[in-house]
């Protein structure tokens, strides 16, 4: 297997550092808000490569964090009145349920900033006491210059970069010994969440975050450390300066970064209005058509995100979910016996297209190629399977099909939907449980029906109810 690493800027045989085992690290959202398409992008597609180490046989330790301190997520919680914690706990939830339905595996762990604060102190105070990090009026710098491969993985030169950082990282230029040193400690401004530390009253810097969480769930050296192209610089290159100063070891071995996504060919931003959050999404669309959607494309690729796009992938998906259904529907009322050697020969046929699949696979997770593969298995299944088939036969040739379309992540055997009256039913109990302030069971059952795809609307004439 072959993976494009960032680092060396070519791809690379995958060689775990320890024999079986995978050790990956992917840099997770910031939760003041629903996420958006471009959030979704990096959770499908590492999903997809960890899902497939899995199908090779690795045991994967996959961590993906929550930055729950952030400018941010402290702006909406002024905004509304409510903690911090508030917001992050609300927007936590809200993104696990979007991951659910876009069918991303939950994390081995899901570290919370917050709850390593004190992880990130005493990393902090090896940097000061190396020399590489020294304090100013409580807030501490790293000193960029005095790690020497600075600049390794952005293949950027000292000299010629800018501190272009993201709103965490403070001003006061006139206080650092060098423009491009960066903060790893902040002293708390009024009305902030602080915690105590030898500097200040405050709170961490992004990068170290990160380090730290990395460092605590998969050791001071990992295989794989992932996330969107636009972490590169300065968020990685910060990570490899502080984790290898402090543990005096490569920090990760491979980095996989993935491409942007653009809407109908511009950059996804709000004061565009071509903003989507994958909730929006989802009331459009299944989000197995927005997951088939990023896996249409090489993860490296930039990807243009448009309606008409959308709609394709939709009848593209339903061409897979429409073969497994026939598939069901003919081994449901098939003969029982063993495979004849005429359909044994038939199905080792079907080897072929799970090599392709393979191939595209070990070649830096090539899910547009894998995808392509799955159709050609799919016409093949068409047109060489049928009623007089035997049952272990046919059974054999949906377990193949679900097999691959399962790495990708791809759910391709329908559930039953509910009846119209089903819902109605669902709905008011709904309406029962919040007269009696059960607001929990209501809540319950609001995601239940938006997990089987059905919008709930509350108006003044009362719920309104359609299908995604």
């Amino acid at each position: 297997m072959k993976v494009y690493n960032t680092l060396t800027k070519k791809k690379e045989e995958f060689i775990p550092l320890e024999e079986g085992k995978v050790k990956m690290y992917v840099c997770g959202p910031t939760v003041y808000n629903f996420i958006h398409i471009g959030n979704a992008r990096p959770m499908i597609v590492f999903d997809t490569a960890r899902r497939y180490m899995e199908y090779k046989g690795y045991e994967v330790n996959f961590v993906s964090n929550f930055t729950d301190v952030d400018d941010k997520i402290i702006k909406k919680a002024v905004e509304e009145n409510v903690s911090a914690q508030d917001i992050s706990q609300r927007y936590i939830a809200e993104c696990k349920k979007d991951m659910e339905m876009m069918n991303v595996k939950p994390a081995t762990t899901h570290p919370l900033a917050t709850e390593e604060i004190g992880g990130m102190v005493e990393m902090i105070q090896t940097l000061i006491d190396k020399g590489y990090a020294y304090e100013v009026n409580g807030t501490v710098y790293f000193r960029t210059r005095k790690f020497g491969p600075y600049g390794k993985l952005s293949h950027k030169n000292l000299d010629d970069l800018r501190s272009g950082n993201r709103s965490l990282l403070v001003t006061g230029e006139d206080e650092k010994e060098d423009p491009l040193d960066f903060v790893l400690w902040k002293p708390k401004k009024e009305g902030e969440p602080s915690w105590k530390s030898p500097w200040s009253d405050g709170r961490p810097g992004w990068h170290i975050e990160c380090s730290v969480m990395s460092k605590k769930y998969l050791g001071e050296q990992i295989d794989i450390h992932a996330g969107g192209e636009d972490l590169i610089f300065p968020h990685h290159e910060n990570e490899i300066a502080q984790s290898e100063a402090c543990n005096d070891k490569e920090f990760a071995k491979y980095w996989l970064h993935n491409g942007f996504l653009n809407i109908d060919n511009k950059k996804m931003s709000k004061s565009l209005g071509n903003f989507f959050t994958v909730r929006e999404i989802s009331e459009k669309y299944d989000l197995q058509v927005l997951r088939f959607f990023m896996l249409s494309a090489h993860y490296r690729s930039p990807l243009n995100f448009s309606a008409e796009l959308m709609e394709a992938s939709k009848n593209s998906l339903s061409r897979i979910v429409t073969a497994a259904d026939n598939l069901k529907h003919l081994s449901c009322s098939a003969k029982e016996g063993a495979m004849t050697e005429e359909e044994t020969a038939r199905f080792a046929q079907t080897e072929e297209f799970v090599k392709k699949f393979e191939e595209a696979m070990d070649d830096d997770f090539n899910t547009a190629d894998a995808v392509s593969a799955v159709f050609e298995l799919v016409k093949y299944l068409n047109t060489h399977t049928k009623a007089e088939d035997t049952k272990e036969y046919l059974e054999k040739c949906l377990e193949r099909l679900k097999t691959l379309c399962n790495i990708l992540g791809l759910i391709i055997e329908k559930e039953e939907e509910l009846l119209d009256a089903d819902i109605e039913a669902l709905i008011e109990e709904r309406q029962q449980a919040r007269k009696a302030k059960n607001f929990a069971r209501a809540d319950e059952i609001r995601n239940t029906l938006l997990e089987k795809g059905i919008m709930l609307e509350d108006t003044r004439e009362g719920v309104k109810w359609k299908r995604a």
